[in-house]
């Protein structure tokens, strides 16, 4: 599986996965013209663009996605918050797979201060492999069984947070926010913990804060736990 980041932080997110046979978009909160030159202005490969959830950083090019004559799959809750409609908005149920080339995909809902929001499981036919997609959520209900590959929110960590608070680098009011909408590492870790990692290969930790994280603490925390190669995505 091929796994690249075009963008993944507050400031926007986008990533590109393949098969080998079926590349798909997942998010694409940058502007379009970044996502053509991240993507080598192949961009009319693409079969897909999964959105997770209508929050800008997400869902910044949605409309030119759909006016590049991608489809795009989100919720009822995400399509009708953005405005979008017409033949290539397709909107999915959580707990309801549909397909899309060689990948099956199952939409589930996550915890986040959206309508609708959405994180993916993905199975590629071609390679038999299994990718979780999990962001903008302070929790997960379910666990999940055969991944392969992991990508991941691990926005902040609790103490670097409240450091910066008394620092007076962060507010206050947006403490009670992050836990009630963003994956921490401490739960990040819970995750890893609870779930079924025996056949994962990759660890890719996403959406990191730009003041509340540390990368390198985070790659190697979360390698310590879950024993697999982790990579952190940036810009």
């Amino acid at each position: 599986m091929d796994i690249q980041t075009l963008s993944s932080s507050s400031r926007g997110n986008c990533y590109r996965i393949s098969d080998g046979i079926t590349p798909l978009m997942l998010e694409c909160g940058i502007p379009w013209r970044k996502i053509q030159q991240g993507m080598n202005f192949r961009t009319y490969e693409v079969q897909a663009c999964l959105l997770s959830h209508e929050h800008d950083d997400h869902s910044h090019a949605a409309r030119d996605v759909i006016n590049a004559g991608i489809d795009l799959y989100t919720s009822h809750g995400t399509a009708t918050t953005l405005g979008l409609e017409g033949h290539r908005v397709h909107e999915v149920a959580a707990g309801v797979q549909f397909r899309v080339g060689t990948w099956l995909i199952l939409p589930f809902d996550t915890e986040h201060d959206a309508q609708e929001p959405f994180g993916y499981l993905l199975y590629s036919n071609k390679t038999k492999e299994k990718l979780l997609f999990l962001t903008d959520s302070y929790y997960s209900k379910y666990r999940f069984k055969g991944l392969t590959h992991v990508m991941i929110e691990c926005n902040y960590a609790y103490d670097i947070l409240q450091q910066n608070i008394e620092d007076g680098l962060v507010d206050v009011g947006m403490k009670s926010r992050l836990l009630q909408s963003h994956f921490s590492l401490e739960h990040v870790k819970e995750f890893l913990r609870a779930n079924d990692l025996s056949q994962v290969r990759e660890i890719y930790l996403i959406h990191m804060s730009e003041s509340n994280s540390d990368r390198e603490r985070f790659r190697r925390e979360v390698m310590a736990v879950s024993g697999k190669p982790t990579y952190v995505c940036g810009e």
